[in-house]
């Protein structure tokens, strides 16, 4: 199951987060913050960030899975304009600024390594596309690696071609090599 993170999924996203030692010291601000502010800041100015940035924003901060009740994967996804620090990079330089509170994104994903290979990232973005598209988003995007193989080392937070694929999500420009920025077209909201 996988649900919008709300403060009673707080307790657990932190026992998730504080499982693994990448996720333990960002609390998923590495895309949102300059570097200085988030090396500065640590574990706890971090969690302490997200948390205060989470109570504020009138949309979801991200997507949490669950099994047995225990938070076994997390997606963060919202508006672009959140992500300041992802989207000041050459990655988005061809984006329209115009479109950051409108088009959502999708930075990050972190499965639990015992959840890893059982879908539990298609369940999050498909979730994130939901959300995105309740809450009125034109279109959502994502910066995932290019081809199909997942990378060790840094950034495999990001995803994969094929995760994105699979979910409609279509390549607009591939700013390296080894990136590609995907997006899929939602339109507006009919009522």
């Amino acid at each position: 199951m996988v649900r919008p993170l709300d403060a009673a999924l707080l307790p657990a996203l932190g026992a998730l987060f504080d499982g693994d030692g990448t996720t333990r010291g960002c609390w998923c601000m590495w895309f949102i913050v300059p570097v200085r502010e988030y090396h500065a800041a640590g574990r706890d100015g971090n969690r302490a960030a997200f948390l205060d940035r989470m109570d504020r924003s009138p949309e979801p901060f991200g997507l949490v899975a669950l099994r047995d009740g225990e938070a076994v994967g997390w997606c963060a996804a919202g508006p672009r304009e959140r992500y300041v620090r992802a989207i000041r990079t050459p990655t988005f330089s061809g984006r329209d600024p115009a479109e950051d509170g409108s088009v959502w994104m999708v930075p990050c994903f972190f499965v639990r390594r015992d959840a890893r290979g059982r879908g539990v990232a298609l369940a999050l973005l498909e979730a994130a596309v939901s959300a995105a598209r309740a809450h009125g988003a034109l279109a959502i995007e994502g910066f995932p690696f290019a081809g199909p193989a997942r990378r060790s080392g840094g950034d495999t937070q990001v995803g994969v071609e094929p995760l994105f694929a699979s979910c409609g999500f279509a390549p607009v420009r591939r700013p390296s090599g080894n990136r590609v920025v995907m997006r899929l077209e939602l339109g507006p909201v009919s009522g």
